[in-house]
């Protein structure tokens, strides 16, 4: 049970910031919901590995050159199958790769 004040006006203003955070509340909420829904879209569904597994590797994102070929549109677009060696996480395995493959061999699996 609240108090009644000697001030109606800080009464009224209360009243209003109460009415205020609940709105803003709401929104962020809302605004949650929304994002997650777009995010859940976007994200698809999550590929197992297992060791020994053979995958192909994205050079979307790497600086590498085959057949001495400099010009972007004519590079293969994944390189392999290189076989999984170790699961990492749900998001990253170590590949088995080649020496002349001169990259970190633990990748995210999105590039796999």
């Amino acid at each position: 049970m609240r108090k009644k004040g000697k001030y109606e006006g800080a009464e009224k203003f209360t009243e209003r910031m109460r009415n205020v955070q609940k709105e803003a509340k709401a929104a962020l909420q809302k605004a949650q919901k929304d994002i997650k829904w777009y995010v859940d879209r976007e994200r698809g569904e999550v590929k197992e590995y297992r060791v020994g597994n053979l995958v192909l590797l994205s050079t979307k994102d790497l600086e590498y050159q085959i057949a001495g070929r400099h010009i972007e549109k004519f590079t293969k677009h994944f390189v392999g199958p290189y076989k999984v060696k170790i699961i990492i996480s749900s998001n990253a395995v170590e590949l088995e790769l080649p020496s002349m493959v001169k990259i970190y061999p633990v990748v995210n699996v999105s590039r796999v």
